[in-house]
């Protein structure tokens, strides 16, 4: 029924959607998820081109709505819009709202039109309110009113842009009733929201909107239950994040440790936890940051991760903080790091992921480090560590250990090496290796890092 190639919009500099390709059969029902931001909202707004694509070419049964001949108040015609902020007629009564549309542009005696209304305003529940102002109901119900305006033009496709963002939470579920009620119907549909359970239950097929582009897309039960990519897998579990850029090894410690700190504080997370975490992001940073020694040759693909990582995903909402340093051609002082601090209400723990480019090999490994020691402290506040080699970069990941677990965590083995093709497994450190260098009843160590050239609590806590 629609087809969209290669669509594009920008607004001045800003590339909102960058190669976006879809088709949307008839019958069924389209949830569009995806981070705020993203140009879920815009995309339904090109397609009924209340904005004009920049690029691209969208057809509605084979036909172009772009090309410069085409009748466009015609096709826009075919597809009705449910706005999130309802856009009725204040002045006019509720059924007025209703035909006012099919009397002006489709021509129908006000008669029928009023007819049509009332029929359109009982299936919503809302036939009493006919006679209302929409200043006289609530919110969900003018949301119902808003859908049944929308049929009241016979639509073929409905584009429904986030239709319960304004309401009270208890008003949720009458206007969800009517959604769901339409989709038993067999109405097309196109929906941007956020509610996942809605979605899940509701919808034919998803798309994940992220970066401009769909990023991942599928049935409910594929999307919902094993997402494919990092960033689908994240935004299932309610993924929120805080950025924050080093462009040089240079970088401000001081800076990096309030973003984590005020990140922790805010979703209350106890300090400890967050003092770890600290600790943790750099520490990792400064191994990086380290003249690196000849590489172990490690194969594009393969996995190394332990066994707590590597065969059990996240259930609670992960909340992130990323650190990104810039690329440059050459030198460990030029670092391309993404550091990405995952909080799982649900578990209650903190993973630390690190993605950065580099030659093959575990960074970890490969470091030329003048003793143990950071290995050792990166150990004892990580409960596991793995790593991967995926395409031209290497990534860490690792597990801070249970908010509502101990308070404090043995050694355990800084790296295993497992899985298919990699020749057996091998641990870098076992648990009795070395015993890191305790912290003092401050929970601070006394030793300086090559990064910086000085301790972690004068980097920290200074």
């Amino acid at each position: 029924m629609i087809r969209v190639e290669h669509l594009c919009k920008r607004f001045g500099d800003l590339m909102v959607l960058k190669d976006i390709n879809a088709e949307i059969r008839r019958g069924q029902v389209i949830s569009i998820i995806g981070p705020s931001g993203t140009g879920k909202s815009t995309f339904l707004r090109c397609l009924n081109l209340l904005d004009q694509p920049s690029g691209g070419r969208i057809e509605i049964d084979g036909e172009d709505i772009l090309a410069p001949k085409a009748n466009v108040p015609a096709l826009r015609r075919r597809m009705g819009t449910v706005f999130q902020s309802f856009n009725l007629f204040s002045h006019l009564t509720v059924l007025e709202n209703l035909t006012i549309g099919p009397i002006r542009l489709l021509g129908k005696p006000p008669a029928q039109a009023a007819t049509t209304g009332l029929e359109l305003l009982r299936m919503v529940g809302l036939a009493e309110k006919a006679h209302s102002l929409p200043d006289e109901i609530s919110g969900g119900q003018k949301q119902r009113v808003a859908i049944a305006r929308c049929l009241s033009m016979e639509p073929e496709i409905i584009l429904i842009d986030e239709p319960i963002s304004a309401l009270d939470p208890t008003m949720v579920s009458e206007v969800l009733a009517v959604i769901r009620r339409l989709a038993r119907q067999g109405m097309t549909m196109a929906i941007v929201t956020h509610e996942m359970e809605f979605a899940r239950d509701v919808s034919t097929r998803v798309f994940y909107l992220d970066e401009g582009l769909i990023y991942e897309e599928g049935p409910p039960e594929r999307i919902f239950d094993h997402p494919q990519r990092q960033r689908d897998r994240d935004f299932i579990g309610k993924v929120r994040s805080l950025s924050y850029h080093v462009t040089t090894a240079d970088y401000d410690p001081y800076a990096l440790v309030g973003k984590i700190e005020g990140f922790c504080e805010k979703h209350l997370i106890p300090h400890r936890i967050a003092h770890a975490a600290q600790l943790l992001a750099e520490e990792v940073l400064g191994v990086l940051l380290t003249p690196l020694a000849p590489p172990r040759a490690v194969p594009t693909g393969q996995i190394v991760a332990s066994s707590a990582l590597a065969g059990t995903a996240s259930t609670g909402p992960p909340l992130t903080v990323k650190v990104t340093a810039s690329p440059a051609p050459s030198g460990p002082t030029h670092p391309d790091i993404e550091l990405v601090l995952a909080f799982s209400e649900k578990q209650r723990s903190l993973e630390p992921r690190l993605d950065g480019a580099g030659p093959p090999g575990n960074p970890l490994e490969t470091a030329n480090l003048p003793d143990d020691f950071a290995l050792n402290l990166i150990r004892h506040y990580a409960a596991d560590i793995g790593y991967e080699r995926v395409g031209e970069r290497n990534r860490l990941r690792m597990r801070v250990q249970s908010i509502a677990g101990r308070e404090a965590v043995a050694p355990i083995p800084l790296v295993r090496q497992c899985g298919a093709g990699l020749g057996g497994g091998h641990e870098l450190d076992s648990a009795t290796d070395g015993d890191p260098t305790e912290p003092d009843r401050f929970g601070r160590l006394a030793r300086r890092t090559p990064a910086t050239g000085m301790t972690p609590h004068q980097r920290l806590s200074s």
